[in-house]
């Protein structure tokens, strides 16, 4: 029934129907962002219809980007759309970058939207950077305990400061981020009281360790610029000069200790030397003395020998031997007397 229709009407209705479908479809898509072409309207922001839906061909959400060209219109700010829609499809913040925009444009900070995009790119938060500038934020240095450091006097000092800084525009791309700060502030702390000679100077005065902090010029190269450094807090730590002198005595008792050791273990060895020394010439007596009753025989054999010689030499070997037990038994007489003197002292 249909076909004979179609048949009947010829090539006219034919197109007449393409194109009444192509227009449903066409108004159906318009449809879709006539919500957005009225927001954008309504603010004095010109977007067509034909722009919108360019975006979502081009994969841009026109969300973004309608919301983004309505904020910097309403600020006054003259953006371009198609610089917002490339910094979305760069992958950056665009919503984050207007609202940066307004926020320096409102301080007089002279931030253009290419170096915002730039800004926001890289890697950092914009709007935190400008927000920053305008109020400047306190970091704590260190962020936990305190920095230790040791006067001259080998007083151990410890120390926390405050640092004010604001985000330097020019050198947020490729500036130091705070914990080169904090890193720098320390080794500031630590340079300015090792350099003291007590720590009771370190006490009486400690904005000379701010003032000493400030002129080494810590904020080059980073994203920041230091306004000022205030010490929160100064405690006294160790006595590390002492502690050091204890161990350093205690390692050189143990090096005496160990030479000590050394020469009694020398004089061991020297004394089980000379009792085996003393040993072997005690053999070597024993071995003379052996040779003498042979050779008291071979001169008895010989005649070169008599027996009154013989008995002569035995009366002398007992004199001497008596003469030895007597002053023995002197000997230890006067060592008892020496003693019952000193105890009875």
């Amino acid at each position: 029934m249909f076909a004979d229709f179609f048949k009947d009407a010829g090539l006219g209705t034919y197109v007449f129907l393409g194109v009444l479908l192509l227009l449903v479809v066409l108004v159906l898509i318009l449809l879709k962002f006539i919500n957005l072409w009225v927001q954008a309207y309504m603010s004095g922001t010109r977007i067509s219809l034909f722009t919108l839906v360019g975006m979502s061909l081009r994969k841009v959400n026109p969300t973004v980007i309608v919301r983004g060209a309505i904020s910097a219109t309403q600020a006054g700010l003259p953006l371009n759309v198609r610089d917002l829609e490339a910094h979305y499809l760069a992958g950056g913040r665009v919503l984050n970058v207007v609202q940066a925009l307004i926020a320096a444009d409102r301080a007089n900070l002279g931030l253009d939207f290419r170096q915002a995009a730039a800004i926001d790119l890289a890697g950092r938060d914009v709007l935190d950077a400008v927000q920053t500038c305008v109020n400047p934020k306190v970091i704590d240095c260190p962020q936990q305990a305190k920095v230790a450091a040791m006067a001259k006097d080998g007083i151990q000092v410890l120390a926390k400061a405050r640092v004010t800084v604001r985000t330097n525009i020019k050198r947020l791309v490729g500036g130091a981020t705070e914990e080169t700060i904090i890193a720098r502030v320390g080794e500031g702390i630590v340079s300015t009281i090792g350099s003291s000679d007590t720590h009771k100077q370190v006490l009486e005065n400690p904005d000379r360790i701010s003032k000493g902090v400030l002129q080494k010029g810590l904020d080059a190269g980073t994203a920041f610029e230091i306004l000022s450094i205030d010490i929160a807090d100064v405690d006294i730590g160790d006595n590390i000069g002492a502690r050091l002198q204890a161990d350093q005595a205690e390692a050189d008792k143990r090096v005496a200790q160990a030479a000590a050791e050394s020469r009694r273990a020398m004089a061991v060895a020297e004394e089980q030397e000379n009792v085996a020394a003393i040993a072997a010439n005690r053999a070597k007596l024993v071995l003379a003395e052996a040779e003498v009753p042979k050779a008291m025989a071979d001169a008895f054999r010989n005649g070169n020998l008599g027996i009154l010689d013989y008995q002569r030499i035995r009366n002398i070997e007992a004199d001497t031997q008596m003469r030895s037990q007597i002053a023995a038994g002197e000997e230890a007489t006067r060592v008892s007397e020496e003693d019952r003197k000193k105890m009875g002292e």
